[in-house]
């Protein structure tokens, strides 16, 4: 059987995790998560982390156990049965097929704005195939050019709270003191929208077979990346609490391009945004291919998505595959609504790994079960606070996904 070639240090690992978290949601996530939190939305963002946190820790210490290519779906396989890593394996290639499409739509609103529907679905496919050509190359092609997107990104962000901060009273504008009422519902809402935004540390434990040292090397770079992220992510949002009022900010499609008062710094946001969209597309469009190829490798129908390309390490045939699936999803439907499939997705794959690392022995045990139980627990409570058509688009996936899975593992019995 071919394998990857294990060349990604801890510092590589952080930055791909990095890369696919301060993506398009950094841009757009705290607007949405304002207009349900209101004043809570510190509540909202903390809820969030809890969530990325115990999802975090089950993922570091199940890719610890199994430092393979697949994630969820090779960890569930081996805890809990075919069935569930099935189901959490397709969870993720659906759901997360969605998630690359909402991102090289929303690449495309930044790079090419006000450009009728046709051009920007162009934008978005020229994203993606390019994208997917440097993830074939090899993946230490996708490190490097991860690590350049991230150091741009945060250079880029730590220049808008500075100049948001720091300019002059001329430059700097005073919001208005409203605030929006908050909600217990309204708050989950928020956490949900925001903890997508977090998502992204999945993609280390994915690329499994391509770290050094994985057992210790996975965990810590998920911790660093998540704890990174987190701070950011503070920073931001009390930056744009600061700059905008909750009315303004929960309207807002934009909301660090409509925060900056220095004209020369709407340029920079929007070279940024556009740059932190193809980071962490192209750690996304790296995680669907090797999740792709571990389940490819464990099926009797699927063989040819199992080929590991001899010349680049890399499974060519699956991320091709994922490209193309995502073109045409850019061409079918719209962000929301390619967000809304997402999530449910999203969720059932965290809820399988929070659930798997609940079962690990002992011996392999690094964190206390409480933090498994109340990462499943969070998991369905803010799966029912997603919006009525993600709801149904992403009820309408499990029920496929819990189709495919129980076929598949009757005919393993077979």
């Amino acid at each position: 059987m071919s394998s990857l070639k294990r060349s990604l240090t801890l510092s590589d690992a952080i930055m791909i995790g990095l890369g696919s978290m301060l993506g398009a949601g950094i841009f757009v996530a705290v607007a949405p998560a304002t207009a349900h939190a209101g004043s809570g939305i510190y509540i909202a963002l903390g809820l969030a982390a809890l969530v990325a946190l115990c999802n975090a820790t089950s993922s570091g210490q199940l890719a610890a156990q199994y430092p393979v290519a697949g994630g969820t779906y090779a960890y569930g396989r081996a805890q809990l049965g075919p069935a569930w890593g099935l189901t959490a394996g397709w969870a993720f290639l659906l759901g997360k097929t969605a998630s690359a499409a909402a991102m090289a739509m929303t690449f495309a609103h930044y790079a090419v704005p006000g450009a009728p529907p046709l051009m920007l679905s162009c934008a978005a496919t020229l994203a993606l195939i390019a994208l997917t050509t440097v993830n074939i190359l090899g993946v230490s092609k996708t490190a490097t050019v991860t690590k350049v997107i991230v150091l741009i990104v945060l250079a880029g962000l730590a220049l808008f709270v500075a100049t948001s901060w720091l300019g002059t009273p001329a430059e700097v504008a005073a919001p208005s003191a409203t605030y929006l009422p908050s909600a217990p519902l309204g708050i989950l809402q928020g956490a949900g929208i925001l903890f997508f935004a977090f998502a992204g540390y999945a993609r280390v434990a994915t690329l499994g077979e391509e770290v050094t040292n994985p057992t210790r090397t996975i965990p810590r770079a998920i911790m660093w990346a998540l704890g990174l992220t987190l701070v950011v992510y503070v920073v931001i949002t009390f930056t744009l609490t600061h700059m905008l009022d909750q009315e303004t900010l929960a309207q807002s499609t934009a909301p660090i391009f409509d925060a900056v008062q220095v004209s020369w710094m709407k340029l920079v946001v929007q070279v940024v945004a556009a740059l932190a969209c193809l980071g962490a597309l192209l750690g996304l469009m790296a995680g669907l291919g090797r999740t792709c190829l571990a389940m490819a490798r464990d099926s009797r129908h699927f063989t040819f998505f199992a080929h590991v390309s001899e010349r680049h390490s890399t499974p060519a045939r699956a991320e091709i595959l994922f490209c193309v699936l995502a073109i045409i999803l850019v061409f079918s439907v719209d962000v929301t609504q390619a967000v809304g499939f997402s999530s449910t997705g999203v969720l059932l794959y965290y809820a399988i790994a929070n659930l798997a690392a609940f079962t690990q022995d002992r011996e392999h045990r690094m964190y206390p079960k409480a933090l498994q139980i109340l990462g499943v627990v969070l998991c369905v409570a803010i799966g029912f606070t997603v919006s009525l058509p993600g709801l149904l688009l992403g009820a309408g996936a499990a029920v496929v996904i819990a189709g495919v899975a129980f076929v598949s593992n009757r005919r393993g019995r077979s």
